[in-house]
């Protein structure tokens, strides 16, 4: 198992990707720590995957509420080997001068200021014992933007340059910071990202999908385990591209 022995905390792991990415883990050996602001939801996640998976209410957006996080992990595990920063948040799609402060504000909290909170808490421990992999769930729309989203494509922008900025600053200290860009996929966000969820409109968005599906949650899995195992640990600062071909 390519996880075996190894700690995770898992954000936004309630649902879609996140929930794909902790059970995935599971799968693999590791023992995880699901933190989602549906504090109840994260729980009843971490009781469907099982295998000890622990969970905590967290608004990944607060400072307060990371710092908790990272103490809530500790005490469950004792270390922390692995974060996945994959809480995110998008606006429903519009002309970009039409999107409210408040929604701009609220995409840039959670796909931004979260890697900034997790790097000021998780990130010191890591740097202490010398090891850790971080993996940032950022976005085909951070490398081929699509029309109306243009706010929550600039806050994954910002995560893929943050991905390679982490990378180089944390390779001396044995941190190794990678980023997944999923395309579309079948989860909670879908309707946001359409709008509307209409045959039609999932006809759009698939024919811009070489390989003719969403992504799913096991896809995000099976990818982040690599990204976050042993095998990959000559693996730094790379955004993979989880897309069906879409970037190409």
């Amino acid at each position: 198992m390519k996880l075996q022995g190894k700690t995770a905390i898992v954000t936004g792991g309630a649902s879609g990707f996140g929930a794909g990415i902790a059970a995935k883990f599971v799968a693999e050996g590791a023992r995880v720590l699901i933190a989602d602001i549906n504090g109840a939801a994260a729980k009843s996640m971490a009781n469907e995957i099982g295998g000890g998976t622990v969970s905590h209410a967290a608004n990944m957006a607060l400072g307060d509420d990371v710092k908790k996080l990272t103490e809530a992990a500790i005490d469950a595990f004792g270390h922390i080997d692995i974060l996945v920063n994959n809480a995110g948040v998008t606006h429903l799609p519009a002309a970009m001068e039409d999107i409210t402060e408040e929604d701009f504000d609220r995409v840039l909290a959670v796909n931004t200021k979260s890697v900034f909170w997790s790097a000021k808490y998780i990130i010191p421990h890591m740097k202490s014992r010398q090891t850790g992999a971080v993996l940032n769930v950022a976005s085909t729309a951070g490398v081929s933007p699509r029309p109306r989203l243009s706010w929550y494509n600039s806050s994954k922008g910002w995560m893929i340059t943050a991905t390679k900025s982490m990378a180089v600053e944390l390779a001396p200290n044995g941190v190794r910071v990678n980023a997944l860009n999923p395309v579309a996929g079948e989860t909670p966000l879908l309707k946001s990202f359409m709008g509307e969820d209409t045959p039609e409109m999932r006809a759009k968005f698939l024919s811009t999908i070489p390989i003719g599906r969403f992504s799913t949650p096991q896809d995000m899995g099976a990818a982040a385990a690599f990204l976050c195992s042993d095998e990959a640990g000559m693996i730094t600062g790379i955004c993979m591209e989880v897309d069906g071909g879409r970037c190409i």
